[in-house]
């Protein structure tokens, strides 16, 4: 059998009590809750005791009262706690469709508000942030404005489509949501392409894509990233949203998330284009990249890169203010595209270069460019 912590100590404190008895041959002596209580009088064990062993009983009390006042330290409480946690609270129900009840509803309330103080880590509902902004941070941001107006990112081309506009609001909404749940690991050209086949198939209403066979949807946004994967999330939202919000699509960002194949940046995107709502920055690779490059984010306590994009959020969120969060996104986007690119980035034409601790360290060397010709000669 194994014991938490907490239960070990436990064990441990009473099999000193009996060893100590067992030394002073009290083994034969019954031992009842009374006679361990070393607050309550003894009068009826001293009175068959000689002074001999009044003395030892005496040290007997005084090592029992030291060892029965000494605190528990801190692993052991931490044990008893945990077995208690564990002991209290079931696992949560799989389908975030299925309503709990009891422990499980209570489980579920507080990972709720743990995704809430996420969230809040920025608080939108405040401009106010907690952390220290990057020095030059501004002079950044204005100089990758001044660049990407000159250039046409794809991103640029495309923003238009994204909202769908053309649409009734409940239908835009569903629009949004789809769109942005097939762009995710897909060029922005080759969503736009399959969004516009499910709308000329008429196929960008909950209705129409719960009728639909799955194979039909999989042809049609074929060849976005994960177009098999995806499509099977794309009958489920259609399913959900149908019977649970009345065909049109959930307005928090907690429902958002419980959305097959919705991550935390499509949640953000969903509700800030969909419902006007900005809950946090939208980040993609190009604003995960990008901003470890020009040191605006480390892992909490540490000048190490952040490792994910979720990661990347939630630090410049400590700082950045709420009022550039939409624009950021678009605006890092396009320079990722066009000039800091993942591979190669084109240092030699970029404006802010003195500002970027990055610069030119990812781009090869002559030295290396000098062994790749000499390479070539010999081939």
């Amino acid at each position: 059998m194994i014991l938490s912590t907490g239960a070990a100590s436990t064990l441990s404190i009473a099999a000193r009590v009996f060893n100590a008895m067992n030394r002073r041959n009290y083994s034969t002596r019954c031992i009842s809750a009374e006679s361990l209580n070393l607050r309550s009088d003894s009068t009826s064990e001293a009175a068959n005791v000689t002074p001999e062993s009044e003395t030892r009983l005496s040290l007997r009390k005084k090592r029992l009262k030291q060892e029965d006042l000494e605190p528990l330290d801190e692993d052991s409480t931490r044990g008893i706690n945990s077995r208690k946690e564990m002991l209290a609270l079931p696992d949560i129900e799989e389908s975030p469709y299925k309503s709990t009840s009891g422990f499980a509803s209570s489980r579920t309330s507080k990972l709720n508000s743990c995704i809430k103080s996420t969230e809040a880590s920025a608080s939108a509902s405040s401009v106010k942030t907690a952390g220290i902004a990057p020095d030059n941070w501004e002079k950044v941001i204005e100089g990758i404005r001044k660049m990407t107006s000159s250039e046409e990112a794809p991103v640029d081309n495309l923003e238009c489509d994204r909202t769908g506009s053309f649409l009734p609001p409940k239908e835009r909404r569903f629009y949004v949501l789809i769109g942005t749940l097939l762009s995710s690991q897909t060029k922005d050209y080759i969503t736009s392409a399959a969004v516009d086949r499910l709308l000329q198939n008429g196929l960008l209403t909950p209705e129409a894509i719960d009728k639909a066979d799955e194979s039909t949807i999989k042809e049609l946004i074929y060849p976005v990233g994960f177009y098999t994967r995806k499509a099977t999330n794309v009958k489920k939202v259609a399913k959900i949203c149908l019977t649970k919000y009345d065909g049109d699509i959930p307005s928090t960002l907690e429902e958002l998330l419980s959305l097959p194949g919705v991550g935390p940046k499509i949640a953000h995107l969903v509700l800030h284009i969909a419902w006007n709502d900005v809950q946090g920055i939208c980040v993609d690779t190009h604003v995960h990249r990008i901003c470890n490059r020009l040191g605006w984010v480390s892992k909490p306590g540490t000048k190490q890169k952040t490792s994910s994009p979720e990661e990347t959020r939630v630090a410049l969120q400590q700082w950045l203010p709420k009022e550039e969060w939409v624009a950021i996104n678009f605006l890092l986007v396009g320079f990722g595209q066009t000039i800091c690119t993942p591979l190669r980035p084109r240092c030699g034409t970029c404006s802010i270069t003195e500002l970027c601790p990055s610069a030119f360290k990812e781009t090869p060397s002559s030295s290396s460019k000098l062994k790749k010709s000499v390479k070539s000669k010999k081939l």
